[in-house]
């Protein structure tokens, strides 16, 4: 299982409507989109995986679409994309992976 949950600094709110993609890497064929989503009125995704998916141990990221959030709030930010990338080595685990987001910064961590 992986989730997410982004809260904006900035406003000290959730990240509504915020798109998220899920990408595996594949040996020889570079990172592929395997999962995306867009957070809840919490800023949050509690399954970032299709239906009946699973996980490997392997590469994944997580690639958040800051630039049209903060185009939508009317927010000029510096980082148009924030992309986090994390290796899975138990499958079975629950993979919650959080973002801090501001407008010229932010942060992650392995959540629980």
């Amino acid at each position: 299982m992986i989730s997410t949950h982004v809260l904006d600094t900035s406003t000290g709110r959730p990240a509504a409507g915020l798109k998220v993609s899920l990408e595996a890497l594949s040996a020889g064929n570079g990172w592929t989109q395997v999962a995306w989503g867009t957070t809840d009125d919490d800023g949050r995704i509690r399954e970032l995986l299709p239906m009946g998916g699973t996980l490997d141990q392997r590469r994944y990221r997580m690639v958040f679409d800051t630039l049209a959030y903060f185009q939508r709030r009317g927010v000029k930010a510096f980082y148009p994309v924030v992309v986090v990338v994390f290796e899975i080595a138990e499958p079975a685990d629950h993979h919650h992976v959080p973002l801090l987001l501001s407008p010229f910064g932010y942060s992650t961590y392995r959540g629980s």
